[in-house]
């Protein structure tokens, strides 16, 4: 391995690589205007197709109250359409809060940190059970029979 690595130099210029960058941003606000005027060519030819301009010249008093009629009927319509979406977005969203609250009680609130292996005396731990109050010392060599090598020797 060579000890010391040259940087690798780039291919394109400083200025070369400005250029490109403004040429793509003037490219991209160019294709932005043109995504602006289509969508709002499509939105003319939705309304001029779902809602007509009216002709109301040259028609008389009843005519008038017939066209209303109509036009009052095509608004509840649109107003029960309008009301049932309504209720399903609240339903899905109800649901959706509900979901979330279950994915939350199942994952639990906190993380649950990685446990580590803690050297503990026999003391401490009993002190930990019995609480501070009782004083216990596990000395396990003082309760054992004390035996004098003349008695290993029989």
């Amino acid at each position: 391995m060579p000890e010391h690595v040259q940087e690798r130099k780039s291919k394109i210029s400083a200025s070369r690589k400005l250029m490109l960058k403004s040429l793509m941003v003037t490219k991209a606000k160019e294709e932005l205007e043109q995504e602006i005027l289509v969508k709002e060519e499509e939105k003319q030819k939705y309304l001029a197709e779902k809602a007509p301009p009216l002709n109301i010249g040259g028609l008389s008093f009843a005519q008038l109250q017939d066209l209303c009629r109509e036009l009052h009927a095509k608004i509840d319509v649109v107003d029960e359409e309008r009301y049932d979406i309504e209720a399903k977005v609240m339903l899905n969203t109800r649901e959706i809060k509900d979901l979330n609250i279950k994915v939350l009680d199942l994952r639990g609130k906190f993380k649950r940190p990685n446990l580590r292996r803690v050297r503990v005396s026999a003391d401490a731990i009993l002190r930990s059970l019995l609480g501070s109050k009782h004083k216990v010392s596990m000395d396990l060599r003082a309760n054992l029979k004390s035996v004098k090598k003349e008695d290993t020797e029989k």
